[in-house]
């Protein structure tokens, strides 16, 4: 099975968001965070629009403008993200049908729909027991204990200094 990588990515996002309205008082642009994602401004225009739409983050226009943290980290869940990202593809809602009309799978998926179902469930509480703030205090722990000085914004000035 696939994994999803939206989710991750885009709480990889949010913090360096989080951090750099901390550090700045400024939003960040499309073209810094597709940096840190490693990925094109288009998409993160496009996702960061949908997470707009469900008022986790704000758009300004405009010279200096960019995305913002619309809430406090204390008040944003990995699970309201996990929603605005269209709440899928963590784990799927059946198992895969490899064999049409093959009994003894149809069999197998039945019996694991329900299993998916409470699986799905019971990680979606947890998403909503998580907030941004958790994650940022995780960063911290973890970053206190890492040898390198910067690490947080090496990428971005490698970016610039190109």
């Amino acid at each position: 099975m696939k994994r999803d990588s939206r989710l991750s990515n885009i709480l990889h996002a949010l913090l360096h968001m989080a951090e750099h309205q901390a550090r700045t008082g400024s939003p960040m642009t499309s073209d810094q965070l597709a940096v840190c994602l490693s990925t094109n401004p288009v998409v993160v225009r496009r996702t960061m629009a949908g997470l707009r739409d469900q008022g986790l983050v704000a758009s300004e226009k405009g010279h200096g403008g960019g995305w913002r943290l619309a809430r406090p980290l204390d008040q944003v869940t990995l699970g309201q993200v996990h929603a605005a990202l269209g709440g899928t593809g963590l784990i799927p809602d059946a198992p895969p049908v490899e064999a049409q009309g093959c009994l003894v799978e149809a069999a197998v998926n039945e019996a694991l729909s329900d299993t998916y179902a409470a699986a799905r469930a019971l990680l979606v509480a947890r998403l909503d027991s998580i907030t941004l703030a958790d994650l940022a205090a995780d960063f911290s722990r973890r970053m206190a204990a890492h040898p390198a000085k910067d690490p947080v914004h090496a990428h971005l000035r490698k970016s610039h200094a190109s």
